[in-house]
Parts: C-alpha cells; sequence; structure tokens
C-alpha cells in the first residue's frame, strides 16, 4: 500500500494535495448557478419591465446584457485562468457575480439592472471556465473522471430545465427581485467551499506579456457576433454593418494569434486537436437546437395550448429528470464505450425526441406532443454533456484547460443565440402575418424539426472528427483503482 501511495502522489502531486469530492460540490454548485441565470429571468421579464418602467425594446437588454459579456469575455476567461490561476480567478467571478445579482435584486432603474446583468456576465465568463478546469485537473482520468463530468452534465442540465420552473414560482410568490436574490446564497456557498477545499494548483506559468491587442480583437468581435445574432430578430436580416464589422475583427484576431511574437490569447494549434475542434462544432450545434427547443415549447404551451406560465413551467420537468437519467446513465456506459460512441448515440436519440417535437398540433395534448418527446430529448441530451466535456479537453495540456474551457462555454452560447436567431426568423416567416394557433403551431413546429436537423448534423460531426477520442485505457482504470485505494 506504501507503494501505492507513493506511486499515486508521484503520478498527480496536483490531485494529492486537492480534495476532489469538494471540488466536485463547488464546481456542481457555480455550474447549476450559471446554467439557472440563463432561465431563470426569462419568466419574470413582464414583471421586471412593469416594476422598473422598462419599455418594450429596453427590456430585452436585461437578457442581452448577460448574454454579450459571458459570451463575449469566455475566452478572456478562460485565458485568466490559465495565466493568473483557477481557484483565483474562480473566487473573484463568485464574488463578482454575487455581488451584481445582490445590486440587481436591489435595482430602482432599468440601467441599474442592466448594467448588474452585464456585471453578472462578466462574472460567469470568469467562473465559469475556471471551475471546469479545475475539474479536470481534480479528476484527470479513469472511472472518477467519468463520475465527475456525470455529476456535472446533471447540474448543468439541471439548472438549465428547472430554472423556468424556479422563475416562475420566485415571481408569482416573492417577486421578481428574488430572481436576482436567488443566486446570492449559491455564490457565497460555491465561495466558501472553493476557498476552503479547492486546492490552489501549481504557480501559473508566466510566459511574455499579456496579448492584450488579441484579447480586444478576440472580446469585441465576439461581442459584436453575439451582438448581431440577437438583434436580428429586431432589425431582421438589415444589419449586415455589425455582422460585417464583427468578421473583420475575428479575422483580425486569428491574424494577431498567428503572427504575435508574445503568448496569443489562444494558439491557433488547439484546433488541430480533432477533440477540441470536434466537440466545439458538436457543442455549437447542439446549443443552437436546444436553446430554440426551449423558446419554442414554451411559446407552444402558452400561445397554442392556452397553457398559464406556472403550468408551463411544470411541465418541463420530464425534460429535467430525463436529463438526469441520461446523464447517469452515460456514466455506467462510459465504463465500457467511448465518448464518441456516446456523443453519436446520445445526438440520434436527442434528435429523434426532436423529431417526435416537430409533430405538434394545434389541438395537441402533454402526453403525446410534450411528455413523450421531452423524454426521449431529455434522454439523448444527458448522454451527451459528460462526454462531450471530456472530449474538449482531451489531449489539451494542463496550462491550456482553461482556455478549452472557455472555448467550449463560448461555441455553446454562440451557438444558442444563432439558433434562437436563425429558427426563430424561420419560424416567424412560416407564421406568416396571420397570427392564429394553427400559424403558430405551424412555425414551431417548423423550427423544433430543423433542430432535429442540426442534431443530426452534430451527430455526424462527432462520427466523422472525433475517430480519436477512445474508450477509457485499461492503464487509466488501473490508475483509478489504486486512487480509489489509496483514499480508501
Amino acid at each position: 500500500m506504501h507503494t501505492i501511495r507513493e506511486s499515486a502522489d508521484r503520478r498527480s502531486p496536483i490531485a494529492s494535495a486537492a480534495k476532489p469530492g469538494i471540488t466536485l460540490a463547488a464546481v456542481a454548485v457555480v455550474q447549476f448557478m450559471v446554467s439557472l441565470d440563463l432561465s431563470v429571468v426569462n419568466v419574470g421579464l413582464p414583471q421586471i419591465g412593469a416594476g422598473l418602467g422598462f419599455s418594450a425594446v429596453g427590456l430585452t437588454w436585461v437578457i442581452h446584457a448577460y448574454a454579450l459579456t459571458f459570451g463575449g469575455l469566455l475566452l478572456l476567461g478562460g485565458k485568466a485562468a490559465d495565466r493568473y490561476g483557477r481557484k483565483r480567478v474562480l473566487l473573484l467571478g463568485l464574488g463578482l457575480f454575487g455581488l451584481a445579482s445582490l445590486l440587481g435584486g436591489l435595482a430602482q432603474e432599468p440601467a441599474h439592472l442592466v448594467a448588474a446583468r452585464a456585471a453578472q456576465g462578466v462574472g460567469a465568463a470568469a467562473l465559469a471556465p475556471a471551475a471546469l478546469a479545475l475539474l479536470t485537473a481534480a479528476f484527470p482520468s479513469g472511472k472518477a473522471r467519468i463520475r465527475a463530468f456525470g455529476v456535472w452534465s446533471a447540474t448543468n442540465a439541471a439548472g438549465g430545465a428547472l430554472g423556468v420552473l424556479i422563475g416562475g414560482l420566485l415571481t408569482e410568490y416573492a417577486g421578481w427581485r428574488w430572481v436576482m436574490f436567488v443566486n446570492v446564497p449559491m455564490a457565497a456557498g460555491a465561495l466558501a467551499l472553493a476557498w476552503r477545499g479547492v486546492a490552489a494548483g501549481p504557480p501559473p506559468a508566466r510566459g511574455g506579456r499579456p496579448d492584450v491587442l488579441g484579447a480586444v480583437l478576440a472580446t469585441a468581435g465576439m461581442t459584436l457576433l453575439v451582438f448581431g445574432i440577437v438583434r436580428i430578430d429586431q432589425d431582421s436580416w438589415t444589419s449586415p454593418a455589425t455582422l460585417l464589422a464583427a468578421a473583420v475583427l475575428l479575422a483580425a484576431f486569428v491574424h494577431v494569434e498567428r503572427t504575435t511574437t508574445r503568448e496569443p490569447l489562444i494558439r491557433l494549434g488547439l484546433f488541430a486537436n480533432r477533440s477540441v475542434a470536434g466537440a466545439n462544432g458538436f457543442n455549437l450545434l447542439t446549443g443552437a437546437a436546444m436553446a430554440s427547443s426551449f423558446y419554442f415549447m414554451s411559446l407552444y404551451l402558452q400561445h397554442v395550448l392556452g397553457i398559464g406560465p406556472a403550468r408551463a413551467g411544470l411541465m418541463f420537468m420530464p425534460f429535467a429528470f430525463a436529463v438526469i437519467v441520461g446523464s447517469v446513465l452515460a456514466v455506467k456506459l462510459g465504463y465500457r464505450l467511448a465518448p464518441r460512441t456516446l456523443l453519436v448515440g446520445g445526438g440520434l436519440v436527442t434528435a429523434t425526441g426532436f423529431t417526435w417535437f416537430g409533430l405538434i398540433s394545434s389541438d395537441g395534448a402533454f402526453a403525446t406532443d410534450v411528455l413523450g418527446p421531452s423524454v426521449v430529448a431529455g434522454i439523448g441530451f444527458g448522454l451527451c454533456l459528460g462526454p462531450l466535456v471530456s472530449i474538449a479537453t482531451a489531449g489539451v495540456a494542463d496550462h491550456e484547460t482553461g482556455t478549452a474551457s472557455g472555448l467550449l462555454n463560448s461555441s455553446r452560447q454562440i451557438g444558442a443565440s444563432l439558433g434562437l436567431a436563425v429558427l426563430g426568423t424561420l419560424a416567424s416567416n412560416r407564421t406568416g402575418q396571420t397570427v392564429t394557433p394553427q400559424t403558430l403551431n405551424d412555425g414551431y413546429a417548423l423550427g423544433l424539426s430543423l433542430g432535429a436537423a442540426l442534431l443530426l448534423a452534430a451527430a455526424l460531426l462527432a462520427l466523422t472528427v472525433l475517430r480519436g477520442a477512445g474508450s477509457p485505457s485499461r492503464a487509466d482504470q488501473a490508475d483509478d483503482r489504486d486512487l480509489l485505494a489509496v483514499r480508501d
């Protein structure tokens, strides 16, 4: 046993100093909080608008301010985690996120809430990649890694799915301000766990001067891209200048990253890693499909079937539970199957559920039009989440896992924004000028069917690009058994 302990310590000095269980708990709370915040505000928007005096157009910035800063600064957050230390960046991000949530709940004017939401996005952009990098370092291989990413997947999905229900309940029974206040105790709890139980890790690598130009170009380009996408539904396709400016800035960023003599913000060679490229492409497509599905099904339940917001929130619960079931199933299957196999299978199962969603009718019923496809799509999506994150950081150097994690989060945000804009526009065109339950149903059905096509494309991408992402090796599983024996 003494020999095993010495071998384990030599293999992973960081893991031996860390407390993996506490790290997992802190990361789970962080991911639940970030996922929750993406959806918890939506149900309370009418009450927020009435309470603070937002205009119809101004109210959209309660959502856009968070999406723009979160999506635009994720790469910078990942780089900061690699450069300045993951635990340090995580703690700073949690502090900012919690403080911004408190100030948002106390807002007295529209500008106050929009500024608080933007600050929440900055905090989330810092803490999300740092938390995922800490999880990757704490669980480097074997069965423990599979279980850890299974827990991460479940909390990620539960936060997003429960956000609609929690937002509705808080708004109705406690007031809209609590959709902001709810983040404060979660941020405080995660901060306490991370402060006491997460290892600081090795000193961060100190290279040359920071790539300030690259950071500015990347952040500005991504922010303009997300801004152009989220404004498409209001400006139709008449805002090419914004998208052109984003393209120019991002092209300039690529040029700078290829030619800079300093340490780049993101090493473009990362995309030569098939796991990184394939996982982010898969994430982009599934993010577009899943974000659109929440939007279309929420509108279908309320505008077509005439169901109130509270009951509509409850009807999202089968999907949330199904995602958890799929995540647990992915853990069990992950001991024997390659991550790529789970991604392909999960993508196909989710596409099947979306195809079923596409059959919704204006006189539909919960059991046939909502419950059935929710269970199928939820299980399939749960199968994808853990393996996706594991693949996205596979083969990445330890000092770049924060950057890889930020890239994965960024691809999901961009995919979600792009999917909502494009599929929403196509669905609106199908609905036409005459708005009836039947025409609305036709538009939503088209959007959900197109989501199924995106998921099929994601499965095909995983099948063709992720050929090198194999199943857990026997050596990894043997190492994991040794580490478990040390803990026992």
